[in-house]
């Protein structure tokens, strides 16, 4: 386990957890601002590269743990992005459909910035998020994020405008 919070835990992800990341990558519902769909084969690359930022970094996404019952309901973590000429640390999340409207995405983004803060000691953490993205928006509003910039980025389907939120330590 990386870290809990009152309601999940989190832990690395492995091979062994591909249909749920499936279940999220594959959702195109969940994944509506990739504008991508994505395959197998996009899923198992996905996967891997969490794999190796956690040996690169020490940190990437994570499996998110319900505790209640044990089943990875998303992943959420840290990762390193680029921004304009630049790299920030970023909380990402994403949740499978059914635990949508239960609070999880703020509390693991609480917790991951927490983490940001007090295990990598950063003095800043972000999140980029698609300018249409409201329930993102209100997740980083919520754990005191503000908007410091609005920039294009290119995604699977082409370039994209977003927001990067912030927080300081």
């Amino acid at each position: 386990m990386i870290l809990e919070s009152e309601r999940l835990f989190f832990r690395e992800m492995n091979k062994k957890d591909f249909q749920d990341l499936a279940d999220i990558l594959q959702n195109p519902k969940v994944m509506y601002a990739y504008g991508h769909d994505f395959s197998d084969d996009d899923v198992q690359i996905w996967l891997d590269r969490q794999i190796e930022r956690y040996k690169k970094y020490g940190f990437g996404l994570w499996a998110l743990i319900l505790k209640e019952t044990s089943e990875m309901i998303g992943q959420a973590g840290l990762t390193i992005q680029p921004y304009k000429s630049t790299e920030v640390l970023e909380i990402g999340y994403l949740l499978k459909e059914r635990f949508w409207h239960y609070g999880y995405a703020r509390e693991a983004a609480e917790a991951c910035k927490r983490y940001a803060f007090l295990n990598l000691n950063a003095d800043k953490v972000c999140s980029i998020i698609k300018v249409d993205n409201a329930a993102s928006i209100r997740v980083a509003e919520s754990i005191g994020m503000r908007r410091e910039d609005e920039f294009v980025t290119r995604y699977y389907s082409g370039d994209v405008l977003h927001f990067l939120y912030s927080i300081y330590r």
